[in-house]
C-alpha cells in the first residue's frame, strides 16, 4: 500500500490533473474504504489477541474504551479523504453538467485543446438576485490563454456596451442584424437574458450562454471556447471560504443603499472578507461602471495568485457547498484534468489586461474595429513577452470565426482607425475615418494595476 501511494504522488506531483479523473476518485475512495477496514479490523483482532477477559472488569471496561478509540482514531483520517473525494465528485458532476439540449464535444485525451494554441474562457459574473427577473450578466471578461506558457490576457467588456454584432451562424444575427437593440438600449448584459426568454428565436431553451459567446467572440475577433459563470452572491460565500483576500485598496469605497450608506471599505492594503470583495467589485457609489471593471480584474488576479492548493485542501468542504450554488459552465468534466495543469501555468505566468472603456472606446457607438485591432496587439504582446513568436493578423483559435469577418453595419457612423493591410480588418464597404479615441493603450499587468 505505501508503495501504491508513493506511485500515485509521484504520479500526481508531475500532473496533478489526474486527481480529477472519475477512475482516480473512484480508486482513492474504494482504497480508503479498505485501508479503513484493514486498520478497524487490525485493532480489534489485536485486541481479542491480547485476553481482556483475564482483567478485572474494571480492567475490561477500561481497555474496551481504548480498543473502541483506537478503532475511530485510525478510521477516521481515512472516512475524511473518502468522504472529501466523494464530495468533490459530486460537485464536478453537478457544475459541468450539460444544459437541457446540449452535447458536449468529445476531449481526446492524447490532444484535448484540438490542436490549439490559446483556449479562450468567458468569465461572468450573474445577477439574478433582488427584484431582478431572469440572468444579467453585469460582469464579463474574456481569459485568453497561451496553452504553452500560461500567459494570460483579461479583456473586460463593460455591461453597458451597446449594439454588439452577432456572427452569422447566430439565429440573432437576423433578428438584430444592425446590432442588438433589445429593451430600446441594447446593452451587452441583456443578451444572455434575452436569449433566455426568447426560446424560439435561439431554437431551444438556455441558449443564453451560446448567445453571449457568440456575441463576446465576434466582437473581440476570438472563438470563445468555454464559459464560466459565478452568481455574484455566492461568490461572497466562496471568498469566506478561502478565508478572503488580500487586496490594495487604491481609495475608499462606499457600498449599499443608493448612496454607500451601509458601509465603507477603507482604502489600504488589506484582507477583505467576502461581503467586502463582493461589493469592492460591484459598487457604483461615487464611481462608475469601468472604475468597478478595473477592481473586479484585481479580484480574478488575486484569486489566481492566493488560492493555493493547500489552502483549497483546507477548507474543501466550504468551498464545495459555496460552489455547488453559484457556478453554471460548459467546460466537460473530461477536461477538467487538463485545466489543472493548465491553471498552475497561469499563477506563475504573465497576466495583463486590458478593458475596452472610454476613452479608450465609447460604449454607446463602440468602435469594433479599433477593438480587434487592440485585442491582436494584446495577445501578440503578451506572446512576445517569453519570446514566443508573434501573433499573426488573426488570433483566432478555431475555424469558422475569422478576424477578417468584422462586424458590419453601425446603428450610428463609427469612427475606426485608418485599415493597414496587413493588421486591421476591413468594413466591406466603409471608407476610412479618424478614431475619436487614441490607440496607444497597451494591456497592462495587473502587478502595475492592483499592486500584487
Amino acid at each position: 500500500m505505501l508503495v501504491a501511494l508513493v506511485i500515485l504522488v509521484l504520479r500526481l506531483k508531475d500532473d496533478a490533473g489526474v486527481a480529477l479523473r472519475g477512475s482516480t476518485m473512484t480508486a482513492i475512495m474504494a482504497g480508503a474504504a479498505v485501508c479503513a477496514l484493514a486498520w478497524f479490523a487490525l485493532v480489534l483482532l489485536s485486541f481479542v489477541a491480547l485476553r481482556p477477559q483475564r482483567l478485572t472488569q474494571t480492567g475490561q471496561v477500561v481497555s474496551g474504551v481504548v480498543a473502541g478509540v483506537l478503532c475511530v482514531a485510525v478510521m477516521a483520517p481515512f472516512a475524511f479523504t473518502a468522504n472529501t473525494i466523494r464530495t468533490a465528485s459530486q460537485l464536478l458532476d453537478d457544475v459541468t453538467a450539460p444544459a437541457e439540449g446540449s452535447t458536449p464535444v468529445p476531449v481526446r485525451a492524447e490532444d484535448p485543446w484540438n490542436g490549439r494554441t490559446r483556449v479562450n474562457f468567458l468569465l461572468i459574473g450573474g445577477d439574478a438576485a433582488g427584484n431582478r427577473v431572469g440572468v444579467r450578466t453585469d460582469s464579463m471578461t474574456v481569459a485568453s490563454v497561451n496553452i504553452a506558457t500560461g500567459n494570460t490576457v483579461l479583456f473586460s467588456l463593460p455591461r453597458n456596451l451597446q449594439y454588439v454584432r452577432f456572427p452569422p451562424s447566430s439565429p440573432l444575427r437576423k433578428v438584430f442584424p444592425n446590432g442588438f437593440d433589445a429593451e430600446g438600449q441594447g446593452l451587452l448584459n441583456s443578451v444572455w437574458y434575452y436569449a433566455d426568454n426568447n426560446p424560439q428565436v435561439m431554437g431551444g431553451k438556455n441558449r443564453g450562454a451560446q448567445a453571449l459567446k457568440d456575441a463576446i467572440g465576434y466582437t473581440l475577433g476570438l472563438h470563445i471556447d468555454y464559459y464560466a459563470m459565478v452568481d455574484m452572491y455566492g461568490f461572497a460565500a466562496l471568498i469566506d471560504a478561502v478565508g478572503g483576500l488580500k487586496i490594495r485598496v487604491e481609495q475608499d469605497v462606499k457600498w449599499g443603499g443608493k448612496f454607500g450608506t451601509a458601509g465603507t471599505i477603507r482604502a489600504g492594503y488589506r484582507t477583505l472578507n467576502g461581503e467586502e470583495v463582493l461589493w469592492y467589485g460591484r459598487s457604483r457609489v461615487d464611481s462608475d461602471d469601468f472604475s468597478r471593471m478595473a477592481r473586479q480584474r484585481c479580484v480574478i488576479g488575486a484569486l489566481a495568485q492566493q488560492v493555493t492548493p493547500a489552502t483549497v485542501l483546507a477548507n474543501f468542504n466550504k468551498i464545495a457547498s459555496a460552489a455547488r450554488h453559484m457556478f453554471r459552465t460548459d467546460i466537460p468534466r473530461d477536461l477538467l484534468e487538463h485545466l489543472v495543469p493548465l491553471g498552475m501555468k497561469v499563477r506563475s505566468a504573465k497576466i495583463t489586461s486590458l478593458q475596452f472603456v472610454p476613452p479608450l472606446i465609447y460604449t454607446g457607438n463602440p468602435d469594433w474595429v479599433k477593438i480587434r485591432k487592440l485585442a491582436r496587439e494584446a495577445i501578440r504582446d503578451s506572446m512576445a513577452e517569453r519570446g514566443a513568436v508573434a501573433a499573426t493578423a488573426s488570433p483566432m483559435t478555431s475555424a469558422g470565426s475569422a478576424a477578417s469577418a468584422t462586424p458590419s453595419g453601425s446603428r450610428s457612423p463609427s469612427a475606426s482607425p485608418s485599415p493597414s493591410p496587413s493588421r486591421t480588418p476591413v468594413i466591406a464597404g466603409a471608407s476610412p475615418r479618424a478614431t475619436p479615441t487614441t490607440n496607444d493603450k497597451a494591456a497592462k499587468s495587473l502587478s502595475e494595476l492592483c499592486g500584487f
